[in-house]
């Protein structure tokens, strides 16, 4: 990747978690561990991968994504401020009642492509979406983020099925593996492991990458633009709360918000990082 747009993606992914902060913290409320590790990833989809457009949302052939694991929302809800869909002001008003943003993504929210939140039906829906598009030889695509704790629900395995049955190769799945959840460890809680053993039995392509580094994203997605016949899914190693020090590969900010102390501490941290980047 050349690295005048790799350092504007690193530049971009900092200003995305300084909204989940921001909306986390005047929420009081929300789930910013998770959120933090997918930031990287939603950066790189909306800003290099996707075709959207944030002055017609509901574009008939706009990619569609699906964020399964939704109560990261903050994470969706802050890139797409950053790409246009509504203005970086209502992060503030996060989870308020009457607000345009709620606890989990709503689909009448501009970008918004489907309502999700109760864990493992979002593949379920992007399956749907990618069958429909199938039927009407569609070109767009639909991609879909877990986390690897929602793969432990079994409707996700069910999906896994359909999607390898039908051939749906317009899907891409990604695992937010950051070995945490709620309760503590995957591990420790209700082992989904080995996970990519799993979809690889399942009939999916399976790819891995590192979450946090933009030439393994770009290398990961490049490898799935070239497969046909199947459904890919991409297993990323990340660390929860990546980008903010003190909450880094701790299962307690699943869904912790920060205090005042807290969020002057991860601005000024993640400010430091964008005038490390434009130094």
């Amino acid at each position: 990747m050349d690295s005048t747009i790799r350092k504007q993606l690193e530049i971009t992914a900092a200003k995305v978690r300084m909204g989940i902060i921001e909306g986390t913290f005047n929420a009081k409320s929300g789930h910013p561990g998770g959120s933090l590790s997918i930031a990287d990833l939603l950066t790189y989809l909306y800003t290099v991968k996707m075709n959207v457009n944030p002055a017609d949302p509901d574009m008939k052939e706009r990619d569609r994504l699906v964020l399964s694991k939704g109560h990261t929302a903050p994470a969706l809800y802050s890139v797409l401020a950053e790409k246009g869909f509504f203005p970086k002001e209502e992060l503030k008003s996060l989870r308020h009642i009457g607000a345009l943003l709620q606890g989990h993504p709503c689909i009448h929210i501009p970008g918004v492509d489907m309502s999700s939140g109760s864990l493992g039906q979002g593949i379920s829906v992007a399956c749907g979406m990618a069958l429909a598009g199938k039927i009407d030889n569609a070109d767009y695509k639909v991609y879909t983020i877990l986390g690897d704790g929602e793969i432990e629900e079994g409707q996700v395995w069910e999906a896994a099925m359909f999607a390898a049955h039908y051939k749906l190769d317009n899907l891409l799945a990604i695992v937010d593996n950051n070995g945490l959840q709620i309760d503590g460890k995957i591990t420790e809680v209700c082992s989904p492991e080995p996970i990519t053993d799993k979809f690889a039995a399942f009939g999916w392509h399976v790819i891995t990458m590192d979450a946090h580094d933009f030439d393994s994203i770009e290398k990961a997605f490049d490898e799935a633009e070239k497969i046909s016949g199947k459904p890919v899914v991409i297993v990323q190693k990340s660390i929860k709360g990546k980008g903010v020090s003190f909450m880094e590969d701790k299962c307690s900010w699943h869904g912790t918000a920060p205090n005042k102390e807290q969020y002057d501490q991860a601005m000024a941290e993640l400010n430091a990082r964008i005038d490390e980047l434009n130094a």
